[in-house]
């Protein structure tokens, strides 16, 4: 097993391309993530209960930069985040 972190735009997504191009399974908690705050997804309705209307874009998603705004401003905010997204990453990581 590898674990591959790294900060925006430092080859992540190449490297992991790589690896699966070798026949590595590539498990990304970046997707997943996505996919917990879609619409639809488990992690969906509880995150807009939260955080507000306002960050619902006019597609039905979540605006991931008005989100951004609010968590990465408020370190309580983030945590909330967190403990609503987290748990429903790692259940769909199992």
């Amino acid at each position: 097993m590898i674990g591959l972190t790294g900060g925006i735009a430092s080859g992540k997504s190449t490297v992991s391309a790589r690896l699966a191009a070798l026949g590595a399974a590539i498990l990304d908690a970046d997707s997943i993530g996505h996919r917990v705050i879609a619409p639809g997804g488990a992690a969906y309705g509880p995150v807009v209960a939260a955080f507000g209307p306002e960050i619902v874009a006019a597609d039905g998603t979540i605006d991931r930069k008005q989100l951004g705004a609010k968590v990465f401003a408020d370190p309580a905010a983030l945590q909330r985040l967190n403990a609503l997204s987290h748990p429903l990453m790692a259940r769909e990581m199992e």
